[in-house]
């Protein structure tokens, strides 16, 4: 309906600019003789004016509600159904946020234009045929010009713009490494040279966006030369005819005033598909999302009981990691036996699956193939998979090496305090408790400096470094976990806290609980009853080896 009106409407503003000029200079007519036609010429401007406002409008409310589905289609696809694990955090955030975002252009501009590039045209070339065929013939003949050249231009920009979104995508992504490890590049001195890499990303991605415009601009250049010879092309026949008397002058500027509107509407669809590009490209990597298989669906199973994990041990039994799309895993296949009150060590280079390990005992990430059995006291066995992920995440504390201090109750979290953040572990742990955490980790004497025992009021920002992973310890000892899971906790700080860590590493033994953590320092690997190295698979998955626990003394660890 909205391309019908707008083609009627300038098919009738062209009829009344030509009465009004025709009558002006052929018929004699006075102004007060064309009153009538100019009111309703002004009518006309003003209801078409109002048209296009309108279809701006409605437009650029549906575009918002089109983004905000698709927006909460993603979310639910993700959070949900499980979808998109393969992904990088920073790749899912950015397509969820800035991609989303990209796809206003094409909701509110691009398609609405290419429904009146559709009609419009039709329309007028419908009506100069009722006036003159040899006209219409010129402008039918013309018009697929636009079209093609569209087509040629646009599919060279739509692989630049395709560049330039993963050149968006890689750099979100090292800022937020380069941000999150920035403690671990100042210790080392190598911050400077990150922060070097990172300004040659944003060079590159501001050539990439440069080149884009530059392309941009040519294309809209090449259209407008396309749709100015055209319109010459159509000028030039009928300025002939009327020469020689074989068009009337009424004929011929009706047509020469539609002319020009029969190729403006394809002209701005080139225009509005360059701000749309990068939205195309984004709309790709979000639907091959939401077709992804959901987890759920492709693991079905039961859910059961949480076991008792006192006196309980862990087993792995070919358990492998394989992200999806990866030739390699990234765990190797390892089998061992974790026992109950052990603590583990677990060491290798970077990149062999220690992180991965971590997050699949804590049921952040399933295991490819392979099985994790938890071997009660009683003799049964329980597949981790089985097991329900809210009774097990009671059971399990994680430290990671890059700390997450929030505040479960507050979802803005902009700077939560440090009883806040110890307290989530146990909401209904009291002050008594909350202060015997804080004393075991020795945080309670910088507290009572600032005159908050508990932490109330003390922004955990306003902590350093080592002290914030002490409040990580003291949360993860509040929560009586029977099973603790570390990530490198003796990164980054100083031999003060680093004997802290030890000294809850030896108690969290001594009290029964099993400890597995990710070390390489000598002091961590000391407190350990048996250490496992990982290694980085070097070789397709057929034939690829298996890691069994080798004993501390027969790894041959330099401590």
């Amino acid at each position: 309906m909205l391309g019908v009106a707008t083609a009627v409407l300038v098919v009738v503003q062209a009829r009344l600019i030509t009465d009004v000029v025709v009558g002006a200079f052929q018929r004699g007519l006075t102004v007060a003789d064309l009153a009538p036609t100019l009111a309703a010429l002004a009518l006309v401007v003003v209801i078409r004016a109002l048209v296009v406002w309108g279809a701006e409008w409605a437009a650029a409310r549906t575009g918002a509600k089109a983004k905000s589905e698709l927006r909460s289609a993603v979310m639910t696809a993700l959070v949900v159904e499980g979808r998109g694990s393969d992904a990088s955090p920073t790749a899912t955030a950015t397509l969820v946020t800035r991609g989303v975002d990209a796809l206003d252009g094409y909701f509110s501009r691009y398609l609405p234009q290419l429904v009146l590039a559709v009609i419009v045209p039709v329309v007028i070339v419908a009506v100069v045929l009722g006036q003159d065929l040899l006209s219409a013939v010129v402008i039918a003949v013309t018009l697929p010009l636009i079209p093609l050249f569209m087509v040629l231009v646009g599919m060279y920009t739509r692989g630049r713009v395709e560049r330039q979104w993963d050149a968006l995508s890689r750099l979100s992504g090292q800022f937020l490494d380069f941000v999150q490890g920035l403690p671990t590049l100042m210790v080392f001195g190598r911050a400077k040279a990150q922060a070097t890499a990172l300004r040659e990303g944003g060079e590159r991605y501001r050539s990439m966006t440069m080149g884009v415009l530059r392309v941009s601009f040519l294309s809209s250049l090449v259209l407008e030369l396309l749709a100015a010879v055209a319109v010459a092309l159509v000028a030039v026949e009928i300025g002939l005819r009327l020469v020689s008397g074989g068009l009337t002058l009424s004929t011929g500027l009706f047509i020469l005033i539609l002319a020009p509107e029969a190729y403006l509407p394809l002209r701005l669809v080139g225009v509005h598909y360059h701000a749309a590009a990068e939205g195309l490209g984004v709309a790709d990597e979000v639907f091959v999302l939401l077709e992804q298989q959901p987890a759920d669906e492709s693991a079905p199973h039961t859910l059961t009981a949480m076991p008792e994990m006192v006196g309980a041990r862990i087993e792995f039994h070919e358990a492998m990691v394989v992200h999806p799309g990866r030739e390699l895993p990234s765990l190797q296949p390892i089998t061992m036996s974790i026992l109950p009150g052990q603590c583990l060590a677990i060491v290798g280079v970077s990149g062999a699956g220690k992180s991965t390990l971590l997050a699949v005992l804590a049921g952040e990430r399933a295991t490819s193939s392979g099985v994790i059995e938890i071997l009660g006291a009683d003799g049964t066995r329980t597949d981790l998979r089985d097991i329900d992920p809210v009774g097990w995440s009671r059971q399990i504390v994680l430290v990671e090496q890059r700390l997450h201090l929030v505040d479960a109750d507050d979802l803005t979290n902009v700077a939560p305090s440090v009883r806040s953040v110890v307290v989530s572990a146990d909401p209904l742990a009291d002050d008594a408790r909350i202060r015997r955490a804080l004393e075991a980790v020795d945080l309670a004497a910088a507290l009572d400096a600032r005159n908050d025992p508990v932490g109330a009021t003390t922004k955990v920002t306003a902590l350093s470094s080592g002290q914030q992973r002490r409040v990580a310890l003291a949360r993860a000892d509040l929560r009586d976990a029977a099973v603790v899971l570390l990530d490198e906790p003796t990164a980054a700080i100083d031999p003060q806290t680093e004997q802290i860590v030890v000294a809850m590493l030896r108690r969290w033994r001594d009290e029964g609980r099993t400890v597995i953590v990710v070390a390489h320092r000598p002091a961590v690997l000391d407190v350990a009853d048996a250490v496992v190295r990982l290694d980085v698979a070097s070789a397709p998955l057929e034939g690829a080896p298996v890691s069994d626990l080798p004993l501390r003394d027969v790894l041959g660890v330099g401590w």
